[in-house]
């Protein structure tokens, strides 16, 4: 390789729900890209987050987390992750030390020996685990030959981040750059807006509400004041949930509004005006549109 030379490549990051795929990408991007959320099931679409290492540019990809799909929206979510895992130059695993491997995580490792795909296998959250512990985990899976590599990190505090950047940079093929080199992301700044939006419903709502909504950003408007108006509309399959979401005399969607403009104002470095309403639409979850929107195969 050439100084002048220049390298690309994909990077699917697997991993049961809740590992903290998202987490770990918005820290190698350097930047928010990937919605993040206590809750599990939080990433529904794919997400592309665009790192620069020197003179490689790795496409980090953050999957839908995996696990045993119960409805169509699942079945689509499992699908696309497993889609992005084949076509990927490199797949990592990551596992929640804190909980070690549990039936999720034997189901991806299964489906990835059946298919031989090599695997860089990455412990998260150490930082919650005692030294002592990890070692036994490491021991579990030492012995399966289609983890080429084993690192040990935590996404929240940093540590070890940086030897594993530097080794999935060594991975990538020799190629063009596929994106700018100031992007940070592929995803469309309306879709982007909406994940916000449901983030911080997915902070502010009870346990189960979040799997039942989705958000739908309905205008995008630059005004001449170089200011954004966003209106946004998230939907519901039931009476009893829009009414949730309002809370007493609009109480919860102002506090929702409010979170959410905050930090899209934040990120877009520009005043925003954020409006969002709360429709019930019974069957949202099996409307194609909202699949093609976020890239996932209705018919998975």
């Amino acid at each position: 390789m050439t100084p002048n030379e220049t390298k690309c490549g994909f990077v699917a990051v697997l991993g049961a729900p809740n590992a903290g795929k998202s987490t770990l990408v918005n820290l190698l991007v350097g930047s928010k890209i990937s919605i993040v959320s206590p809750k599990v099931q939080t990433t529904r679409s794919r997400v592309r987050g665009i790192v620069m290492e020197q003179n490689t540019q790795i496409i980090l990809v953050d999957v839908p987390g995996i696990f045993k799909p119960k409805r169509r929206l699942d079945r689509a979510m499992v699908a696309a992750a497993w889609t992005e895992s084949n076509d990927a130059d490199v797949r990592l695993l990551l596992i929640d030390a804190s909980k070690g491997i549990d039936e999720n995580t034997r189901l991806i490792i299964d489906n990835l020996e059946k298919t031989n795909q090599e695997t860089v296998l990455v412990f998260n959250k150490i930082d919650l685990v005692k030294k002592k512990k990890l070692l036994p985990l490491i021991e579990q899976l030492k012995n399966i030959k289609i983890f080429t590599q084993t690192f040990l990190i935590s996404a929240k505090t940093g540590e070890n981040i940086k030897d594993l950047l530097s080794y999935l940079a060594n991975q990538m093929p020799i190629g063009p750059y596929m994106f700018p080199e100031d992007d940070l992301s592929d995803l469309p700044n309306r879709l982007f807006a909406a994940e916000v939006t449901r983030e911080k419903l997915y902070m502010h709502l009870q346990q189960e509400l979040p799997y039942s909504l989705t958000v739908e950003t309905t205008n995008w408007t630059e005004t001449e004041k170089d200011e954004i108006k966003i209106n946004q509309t998230i939907y519901v399959e039931r009476e009893g949930q829009k009414a949730i979401i309002i809370g007493k005399k609009g109480s919860m969607l102002k506090k929702i509004g409010e979170a959410s403009r905050y930090e899209l104002t934040h990120i877009f470095k520009k005043k925003v005006h954020l409006f969002l309403f709360v429709k019930v639409r019974e069957n949202w979850v099996n409307d194609p549109a909202r699949y093609q929107e976020w890239g996932l195969d209705f018919n998975a």
